[in-house]
């Protein structure tokens, strides 16, 4: 099989001196490879590496052929123009100047052999269910989830030999995600895709599992290696028992022959006190008692160090990734009050509720809908960060919000000082207090938020939510799921069962709003907020 990706030694560190990689080695064949890991692993990093997004401090990366990058969080230019952003606006050109009757030569070179670029532009846009937009149309009117697939669809129209995929479903409605599966299980080449999204790992070839800084292989899809790492996991958890035991049982051994060491000591010193025998033959016979019982006492203290070590082995083997521990502050709402009322709300770009709605007591509400329906415009509006056009949206209740974009940390400052500019009643060791139970300890607190992986990022603009004052009793949460690995999905669930304010929570991922106990579900749909059953929400958001 051949190579197409291959990194040997590779070395990176962030500015602050803190390691990501050091000689790692690596190579990625045909096919497509899901690159899997805790969050902050290295994963995006990694990615990074390979485009030449980043530079490694050692070693080198080579790759036969071009590349093809997705980044995690896509940005284009508002201005920019459709067929710009897919790259073939000077081909177009060239094109219509050709059809208008200008034959220069340099219309011809620019076109070279592809004559037909813009039907495959067109086609490639109709696969990703982006056939509405326009070629001549520009990048601020279209979804942010439209900005994701048609930076996709550019990178499938250049035909890459490798294509890097890093987080590809964030943002993406249902409809965007079944269009982005078909896309990858049609994908011909090299692939490398990170990602927690279930669905789309079962489409994959093989799983690369990077932890400690070293890959692990596994053949097939997620499930697959689910299914071998939980049989692996197993054994090391009985091997794990069986070295608690030899330790044990050579700690005991090594006790008994002390014990016996300690008796012939006082019996020979009691024969040397009484002396019952020669003076010579009592000195030969106490140097042999000496060097039998160093022998024996070395013999058992190496077999105890030989068992300590195979216990630190077998627990080495053993995962115990951390996961953030989510201690929410005490927020019950009573059942009957009023937590938010919305009236006759206009929303910029289009989206209203039309009437009065309202949020009683520690309610549950899935707030989805397509892309570009305006979720994420309705939530700024009722946390205050955007002026309706009319009408009016009050929250009763102290409120937080975490964005989509998460972007309330500020990247010049510490992990610490951006959490500290929520509470700046609470004390330094508060603070770090907090930190810890999100996985920033020691050294960890004092990373620049810049360098931060999507998921620790997460990690930290929630701590500085739920370290804020007030406590919120009504809590918005914009696509939560979007950067965290599966383990801290879990964390983040369990925190939200004992959270006894409101809820309200826009998103696209199905299993976790059900994990969470939903009790409303609102659609928004064609600039209308709608209140639907559970049975309905079938529907392709």
């Amino acid at each position: 099989m051949s190579i197409a990706i291959t990194c040997t030694s590779l070395a990176f560190a962030w500015p602050d001196g803190t390691p990501v990689f050091e000689g790692l080695d690596v190579a990625f064949g045909p096919g497509r490879t899901g690159l899997v890991g805790v969050n902050g692993s290295g994963k995006s990093t990694l990615l990074k590496l390979i485009a030449g997004e980043l530079a490694p401090a050692d070693g080198t990366v080579r790759i036969a052929g071009e590349v093809g990058y997705l980044p995690q969080n896509v940005t284009l230019d508002t201005m920019l123009k459709v067929d710009d952003a897919l790259g073939i606006a000077a081909q177009r050109a060239a094109l219509h100047a050709i059809e208008a009757g200008d034959v220069a030569e340099k219309h011809f070179e620019t076109v070279g052999d592809d004559w037909d670029v813009e039907e495959r532009a067109l086609a490639t846009l109709g696969e990703l269910g982006l056939g509405h937009i326009e070629l001549d149309r520009t990048i601020g009117e279209v979804s942010g989830g439209e900005s994701v697939l048609l930076r996709l669809a550019a990178l499938l129209l250049r035909r890459p030999d490798v294509l890097l995929l890093d987080e590809p479903t964030n943002n993406l409605d249902l409809y965007a995600r079944r269009r982005l599966y078909a896309a990858v299980d049609a994908w011909p080449g090299v692939m490398v895709v990170v990602s927690h999204d279930r669905e789309l790992l079962e489409l994959v070839d093989q799983i690369a599992d990077l932890r400690g800084g070293e890959i692990t292989w596994y053949g097939g899809t997620y499930s697959a290696y689910e299914e071998v790492l939980a049989t692996e996991q197993e054994a090391a958890e009985r091997m794990v028992r069986v070295a608690e035991a030899d330790l044990k049982k050579q700690k005991r051994e090594l006790t008994d022959a002390q014990v016996k060491l300690a008796r012939r000591k006082r019996y020979g010193q009691k024969m040397w006190d009484q002396k019952r025998e020669p003076k010579i033959v009592m000195g030969a016979r106490k140097r042999a008692a000496q060097e039998s019982a160093g022998k024996h006492r070395i013999m058992h203290e190496e077999r105890l160090a030989e068992a300590k070590d195979r216990l630190d082995e077998a627990v080495e083997a053993v995962r115990d990734d951390d996961e953030i521990r989510v201690d929410l502050p005490y927020t019950a709402v009573p059942p009957g009050r009023t937590v938010l009322t919305l009236l006759d709300l206009h929303l910029a770009y289009g989206a209203r509720v039309e009437g009065g709605f309202d949020l009683r007591g520690p309610e549950r509400v899935a707030l989805i809908g397509r892309n570009g329906a305006g979720k994420t415009t309705l939530l700024r509006t009722i946390a205050g960060e955007l002026e309706p056009l009319s009408g009016e949206a009050q929250a009763h209740v102290p409120l937080r919000f975490l964005p989509q974009r998460l972007d309330v940390l500020d990247d010049e400052l510490t992990v610490a000082e951006n959490v500290a500019r929520f509470a700046p009643g609470a004390t330094n060791n508060r603070v770090r207090a907090r930190l810890a139970r999100f996985l920033f300890r020691g050294a960890r607190a004092d990373q620049k938020a810049a360098t931060l992986s999507g998921g620790e990022r997460f990690r930290a603009a929630l701590a500085a939510l739920m370290l804020a004052e007030p406590a919120p009793q009504l809590l918005m949460l914009d696509e939560p799921t979007n950067n965290l690995d599966m383990a801290s999905v879990r964390q983040l669930t369990t925190a939200l069962e004992s959270y006894e304010g409101a809820l309200i929570v826009a998103s696209h991922d199905l299993p976790f709003l059900e994990s969470v106990g939903i009790t409303r579900w609102l659609l928004l749909e064609d600039g209308e907020l709608k209140e639907i059953t559970p049975e309905a929400v079938g529907y392709p958001f």
